[in-house]
């Protein structure tokens, strides 16, 4: 099944929440105003916003409210993509020229800016003060993973403990929050809020190690981007880290550098495949994925529930 037909009985209040992220990044400056729209119609899977939706029907469901929620966390996703793009020197982002490669670095990091200020002013909507200090924590928690990114580039005796910290603060904490403050803001129950919290976090974490899984496994064509760039880029991930346990295939690993081929890429990848990385990394992943599930049991039984199930699995057996 497609992840849209999971959520298909959203679909009115996707749209508006698609219509919504069109008006927020509008501007008097024509530049920022495409800049913003070049990396909207790139388009993506909006599992936040889906998310947000979802939470916020344990609780008194008001689309006009929840949306300010489910707007704001897409929009600090987005501008953390621009941003990454930037510090990665990325070239593509979902199969497109990337704001940076359009452009420059200089109007990428005032865009990223600008669609960060649009979700801080979605949120003074929000009426919830324990929604705004969870957010600004969630933030301030973002950007101390993107600097552990930077300074982790190129780095290969960092160990598990450094990689499951940073994807916690780069992917899990935003994912989880998207469904702790869907729930917050429709005015859920704290055990229940509390909950989902861990939920999303789980998910999260899987869903960044199925990331960083395939970008060895998928295409170019399905990644929207060269297989292996995240390698390319120094970025050190957990099929990276268990292939450097065969130190014949480390020695090649640390070799990599921003003037490596595709070639060379291609070939690499097959190694590290042939070290049994790939299966220890599902392994790790779907250990998240169930205790993801595990928290689900303990939430009301319904079509929420069923949705929220759905979509973990589907995130952590993805192909692309």
């Amino acid at each position: 099944m497609k992840l849209n037909m999971m959520y298909s009985f959203l679909k009115a209040d996707i749209d508006l929440i698609e219509k919504e992220l069109e008006k927020a990044i509008e501007s008097h400056s024509p530049l920022l105003s495409e800049a913003s729209l070049h990396l909207l119609q790139a388009g993506g899977k909006r599992i936040r916003p889906v998310f947000v939706l979802l939470a916020a029907k344990f609780g008194r469901y008001d689309i006009q409210t929840i949306k300010n929620v489910a707007v704001a966390l897409e929009l600090i996703h987005m501008a953390s993509l621009v941003h990454d793009d930037v510090i990665d020197d990325a070239e593509l982002r979902r199969g497109k020229p990337t704001i940076k490669a359009k452009w420059d670095n200089r109007i990428a990091m005032y865009t990223g800016d600008y669609i960060f200020a649009k979700s801080l002013e979605y949120m003074t909507n929000v009426e919830a003060v324990e929604a705004h200090k969870i957010l600004a924590n969630t933030i301030v928690e973002v950007c101390i993973g993107e600097i552990e990114q930077i300074k982790d580039k190129y780095r290969y005796n960092q160990n598990l403990r450094d990689y499951f910290r940073r994807i916690k603060r780069k992917t899990a904490l935003l994912i989880a929050v998207s469904c702790q403050l869907g729930a917050i803001a429709a005015g859920a129950e704290e055990h229940i809020h509390k909950k989902l919290f861990l939920f999303g976090y789980y998910v999260g974490m899987s869903f960044q190690i199925t990331d960083d899984i395939l970008d060895f496994t998928a295409t170019e064509k399905e990644l929207g981007k060269p297989a292996g760039s995240d390698l390319l880029q120094g970025n050190i991930t957990l099929p990276v880290l268990f292939a450097m346990n065969d130190e014949s295939v480390k020695e090649k690993i640390i070799q990599v550098n921003e003037e490596t081929t595709k070639e060379e890429m291609n070939a690499l990848i097959e190694f590290i495949k042939q070290t049994g990385a790939i299966e220890e990394s599902h392994k790790i992943s779907q250990r998240y994925l169930d205790k993801a599930l595990g928290i689900l049991e303990s939430l009301p039984n319904g079509r929420t529930k069923k949705t929220f199930r759905d979509i973990a699995n589907y995130i952590g057996k993805r192909k692309y």
